[in-house]
């Protein structure tokens, strides 16, 4: 026989020997699998850090980036266990231990899965949101809705992770859902007010910002969540409210006024003579007029008062700021008291007259 013949003789034998139930061959292949893989998954890496990131800046779209920023995050080191899997595919190990590795497996591949998913979905929803108007400032108002999306692609993992790990999770549902029944029973206002969250979420009867008015209670929304809103009244205090009593109340949002219905009066003194009483109509309709950011619409002889002859005066003023509003009006009230000097009219006040016939 020839060295060579011999040497591969022997070589074939050893390669033949049985160490914890594998032979030399077998945990050969499964380090030749082993190495391999992690040589495939760096040059994975490269490609993408060299070519799939210089592609993804080029385009416009954002939505390339969160793609392969989950590759990098979730996939890539998932990749490495699912070498290591694969590999062990070629040893004969003991059945516990190929039970935790199985079960090691399904649990990594629904983490990982879960958390890329969440990425994508995430993301996804950030930049549709971000594209609207003030959406940094309104951000806690969609972090509720980010928490439930989280919370049920949570549940929905952990469901199919017990279903792959053999638990037979039809009994478990039901059991949950009578539970679910109960729970809902003894928590309706907080259910309540989760949906009602959703109401306003979708309907948008007011925003972070904007200041309203429900009931005998006013401020601006400072934060909208999944069970309570909170809003920063006029005397510095915070206002919280329940969902459910908000979407049930009549809510006033002067945040989206987009003029100002003003309606005030004055009176002046019952001597005022009749030809003066025929000018003041025309004298506020010109002042109303001549003010910036106002629409005039009538001024009328409203009524005989006890003391006064009341004129009704009504007007807009465009846009929703309450402080251009008083600005306004305290500019009609200077104007109105110069004007009615310069006329010799005398505004009214509480007077009383008394009449008294002498007795003999």
């Amino acid at each position: 026989m020839k060295h060579s013949e011999k040497f591969f003789f022997i070589l074939q034998e050893n390669l033949q020997k049985t160490f914890l139930n594998n032979r030399i061959i077998d945990y050969l292949i499964f380090f030749f699998i082993l190495i391999l893989g992690i040589i495939i998954i760096q040059i994975l890496k490269i490609i993408i850090k060299k070519y799939l990131k210089a592609w993804a800046e080029k385009t416009t779209s954002s939505l390339d980036d969160l793609f392969i920023q989950g590759i990098e995050k979730f996939l890539l080191p998932l990749s490495y266990f699912g070498v290591l899997y694969i590999s062990t595919k070629f040893l004969s190990l003991h059945h516990s231990f190929e039970k935790i590795i199985n079960i090691l497996s399904i649990i990594l591949l629904a983490f990982f899965s879960a958390r890329f998913l969440l990425l994508i979905i995430l993301g996804s929803l950030d930049l549709y949101l971000e594209k609207k108007e003030g959406y940094k400032e309104k951000k806690k108002f969609y972090a509720g809705l980010f928490t439930v999306i989280k919370v049920v692609i949570w549940i929905f993992t952990l469901f199919i992770t017990l279903d792959n790990l053999g638990i037979k999770i039809t009994p478990l549902i039901a059991g949950l859902g009578i539970g679910g029944v109960a729970i809902a029973l003894a928590s309706q206002a907080i259910l309540g007010d989760l949906f009602n969250y959703f109401v306003i979420l979708f309907d948008r009867p007011f925003e972070i910002g904007d200041f309203i008015i429900i009931g005998d209670f006013m401020g601006t929304v400072e934060y909208i969540g999944v069970k309570t809103t909170r809003i920063r009244s006029l005397g510095g205090e915070q206002l919280i409210f329940s969902n459910t009593d908000l979407t049930n109340s009549r809510v006033r949002n002067y945040k989206r006024m987009e003029k100002r219905r003003v309606l005030f009066k004055i009176g002046v003194t019952y001597q005022t003579p009749l030809e003066k009483l025929k000018e003041i109509p025309g004298i506020i309709e010109n002042i109303i007029k001549s003010i910036p950011d106002t629409i005039f619409e009538r001024v009328h002889f409203f009524s005989y008062g006890d003391y006064s002859l009341v004129f009704e005066i009504v007007y807009h003023v465009i846009g929703n700021d309450y402080i251009k509003y008083m600005n306004i009006q305290q500019e009609i009230n200077f104007r109105i008291k110069e004007e009615f000097e310069k006329q010799n009219i005398e505004f009214a006040y509480p007077t009383q007259t008394l009449y008294l016939n002498k007795i003999n």
